[in-house]
């Protein structure tokens, strides 16, 4: 008995770490608790997603952040209790820090200091696959990393054994990092040239076909969305930034072949350097013809979420395409009843009651796009014939720009076996 304890022991001594982490946000003036908790769920999930355990949340009120260490001294010594008792292995920060922030945060709390863009950073790094996702990735992350270098912890490797990297270069070392960064990252923006030359030789020999692209705020449901049009088998779990690289597939509806794109899913505060480095990538969203913008209605904050989509696109100049609104997981919502139904309710039913009006909705939004808006449930494939008959008719719209008079007085009748591409 004693011997299989012991087998036992080792074995769980053997088992991979799960690292713990702290959430620290500030709470500008006229920012509600709600919305604090909001943003703090949403790091959370990316928290999750880097694949370590949210243990607690800090948060103070603050007019503008201390310009040494972000919070201030009295909840930086809380912080520091806490971490120090309970031995939390980082702390991850809701905002951006400057590179002072950052190395005056690690010489303080002596563990590994997480701010916002760098969390998003190494979970594109873990999930890129493709060479160009890749080296996009790397050269953001350097770049970002370049001037936060520290003695106590250099961010230079990737992580090994789970997501903690402590230790680091010595002081003497910084200078010698610096420059093995500076020449990583001209190598890998030549790199990237190459590569982008590669594809913007692909995407001339796409000219003449219509080109579709799936955008919207991350796990949203667009790559359940795109496996559904294609047949196909892409990643689609519940985790953020689930699909990384740029997918695209040939689709034909109704004789009218397009392509469609799955690209990366924006989020609130997305690194400016990221939005940079994947300039290929999001040039799938420029050059396409029409953006499908999928929206987890199910979300509290769906709407939130439409406006970060909507100022991304301006910030890479594809706000003007034509866009048509798919509202996703409806399954997970109630929507409002009939007037018979809610004359049948309690005053304090309509109150507690959390309804979406889909038609009120709709007319909103077909009056901003020009487009009426679709709402289905891709997972379950609740509605999706509504969607596919919008989304050929948007194609059609588009292809007949292209070729005049390819469809011209032609009607044809919708079948599913027009799906197989």
């Amino acid at each position: 008995m004693g011997k299989f304890s012991r087998k036992l022991q080792k074995l769980h001594d053997t088992a991979p770490k799960v690292d713990t982490a702290v959430l620290v946000s500030i709470i500008r003036q006229g920012q509600t608790e709600r919305e604090t908790e909001e943003h703090l769920d949403e790091l959370a999930f990316l928290t999750e997603t880097l694949g370590a355990k949210t243990v607690y949340r800090f948060t103070q009120k603050m007019e503008k952040p201390d310009i040494k260490t972000f919070i201030g001294s009295g909840k930086l010594e809380e912080i520091q209790s806490y971490i120090e008792h309970f031995e939390v292995d980082m702390v991850i920060f809701d905002d951006d820090l400057s590179p002072s922030q950052m190395r005056n945060l690690e010489n303080e709390l002596k563990v590994k200091i997480y701010d916002r863009s760098l969390l998003i950073l190494d979970i594109f790094l873990n999930r890129a696959q493709t060479a160009q996702a890749k080296t996009q990735v790397e050269l953001a992350r350097f770049q970002y990393l370049l001037p936060r270098l520290t003695r106590m912890w250099t961010h230079l490797e990737r992580q090994r054994g789970g997501t903690s990297t402590r230790g680091g270069a010595g002081e003497k070392e910084i200078e010698t990092d610096k420059r093995d960064i500076r020449n990583k990252i001209s190598l890998l923006k030549a790199k990237l040239r190459d590569i982008e030359k590669q594809g913007i030789t692909q995407r001339k020999g796409r000219k003449g076909i219509v080109r579709v692209a799936l955008v919207g705020y991350t796990n949203v449901g667009k790559s359940t969305l795109m496996n559904l049009i294609t047949k196909t088998d892409i990643l689609a779990e519940n985790k953020l930034f689930a699909t990384v690289d740029s997918t695209v597939r040939k689709v034909v509806l109704e004789n009218v072949p397009f392509l469609l794109s799955d690209t990366v899913g924006f989020i609130r505060k997305l690194p400016t350097h990221l939005i940079e480095s994947f300039k290929s990538t999001l040039d799938e969203i420029r050059e396409a013809d029409l953006l499908v913008h999928v929206v987890d209605i199910s979300h509290p904050n769906f709407e939130d979420h439409i406006s970060v989509v909507n100022q991304t696109l301006q910030e890479i100049k594809a706000g003007d395409k034509p866009v048509l609104l798919v509202f996703n997981k409806i399954d997970l919502v109630e929507q409002m009843p009939d007037e018979e139904g809610i004359m049948n309710m309690t005053e304090l039913e309509l109150e507690e009651a959390n309804y979406l009006d889909f038609p009120s909705l709709s007319d909103a939004y077909e009056k901003k796009t020009g487009i009426k808006p679709v709402f289905m449930a891709a997972s379950s494939g609740l509605h999706v014939d509504e969607f596919r008959q919008a989304l050929i008719s948007e194609v059609k719209k588009a292809h007949r720009k292209i070729y005049p008079h390819y469809l011209e007085d032609e009607v044809v009748d919708w079948e599913l076996k027009d799906l197989d591409t």
